[in-house]
């Protein structure tokens, strides 16, 4: 089964969608066995954001859409308990908004080495770096070092970020989201299955079930189709001699 989702470390619904997908997996894992390929694609919720945070996110709440302190407060609270639901250390009032153009790029180097550990571990480290630890995604001193805790070679790490490697994967990744009409994230693909926003785990879980009953189905469809065996019919059997 392959998944595919358009995710920036930013978004917070990006994360609680992330761990719900995770754990629908987990949860199918207990009865069956299941081949899965993940892959994350990028998504910048502000491509024209700076190198350094201007405010907090309440602060920015606020003025984003209208909302006096308390009130943006209460909102960013709220989605927070979302994500502390889900298991995470979710600290979205003080998270530190910035350019995440770079934080991208060093996703695709990990994804890169054909290694799913790799990959899964950045794109974790990345996403706690700025919701619980509150860092500035754009800082690459701290890339430097989540690339090199994650695994990835020291040089290679800072060779990409004294570069532009990589940035023309990120653009094609949301080129293609606009062809497909995805103006918003998270969005997944499961399958031949669009789900818009983070779902809940049930749902996701259900989609995932569907899916692979299809996939199943096609595997014997096909197993019939190339098998030649001795069968009968309402006209009879198939006789040799």
């Amino acid at each position: 089964m392959k998944i595919t989702y358009w995710s920036d470390y930013a978004c917070p619904y990006c994360y609680i969608g992330e761990a719900r997908m995770k754990k629908a997996l987990e949860e199918i894992a207990e009865n069956e066995n299941v081949n899965v390929e993940i892959e994350m694609k990028a998504f910048q919720l502000d491509p024209s954001a700076g190198e350094h945070a201007t405010g907090d996110t309440q602060t920015r709440f606020a003025k984003k859409y209208g909302l006096s302190y308390e009130h943006a407060g209460r909102s960013v609270e709220h989605i927070s308990e979302m994500g502390r639901d889900e298991g995470i250390d979710f600290r979205y009032a003080t998270t530190l908004f910035t350019n995440t153009m770079d934080a991208h790029r060093l996703t695709k180097l990990a994804q890169s080495k054909d290694d799913p550990e790799i990959a899964d571990k950045v794109i974790e480290r990345l996403f706690a770096a700025y919701f619980t630890d509150n860092k500035e995604l754009a800082n690459k001193e701290l890339l430097q070092q989540i690339g090199e805790e994650c695994g990835l070679d020291s040089d290679e790490v800072r060779d990409l970020l004294a570069s532009d490697k990589y940035r023309e994967e990120v653009i094609a990744d949301e080129t293609q989201a606009s062809a497909y009409g995805i103006h918003a994230v998270p969005f997944f693909v499961i399958g031949e299955y669009g789900i818009s926003g983070a779902q809940t785990t049930e749902g996701m879980k259900q989609t995932m079930l569907r899916v692979l009953g299809e996939e199943k189905l096609a595997k014997a469809a096909k197993a019939a189709q190339t098998s030649e065996g001795m069968t009968c019919g309402p006209d009879g059997c198939e006789l040799h001699f």
